[in-house]
């Protein structure tokens, strides 16, 4: 059974950084593609960023780019998400997510593609 497991959210001001981690136990090869995605209260779940299997091949939001950083442990079977100049806007339950196979770089932002989720780790911005 595959699980997901985030970690590392937190209350901070704005400007603070903080680490996501995600750690993925149950899967037997790392040939799959790892993503971030956020809600916010009332809002739908958007798309933050992603890795291919091989982590040379990344995708961002528009809103998030050059600020945040995706990265993977395969042998550890992690995945990350460095956060930096975090705004207010960014609030929001951050959800990790693994597909059962990779994905080609440009669809690496839709949700419909992966197949396992985390519950979520909550990351509160203040201004």
């Amino acid at each position: 059974q595959v699980q997901l497991q985030e970690s590392g959210g937190g209350l901070v001001q704005a400007g603070d950084s903080l680490r996501l981690s995600c750690a993925v136990s149950g899967r037997t090869a790392s040939t799959y593609a790892q993503g971030w995605f956020r809600q916010a209260p009332g809002k739908e779940r958007q798309f933050v960023a992603a890795i291919d299997w091989r982590g040379t091949g990344t995708r961002y939001a528009e809103s998030v780019k050059g600020r945040f950083a995706i990265s993977r442990d395969n042998p550890g079977n992690t995945v990350s998400l460095q956060m930096n100049s975090l705004k207010p806007e960014d609030t929001a339950v951050y959800y990790c997510a693994s597909s059962k196979f990779d994905i080609i770089l440009p669809r690496l932002d839709l949700a419909s593609l992966y197949d396992y989720w985390g519950r979520g780790t909550q990351v509160t911005v203040s201004s």
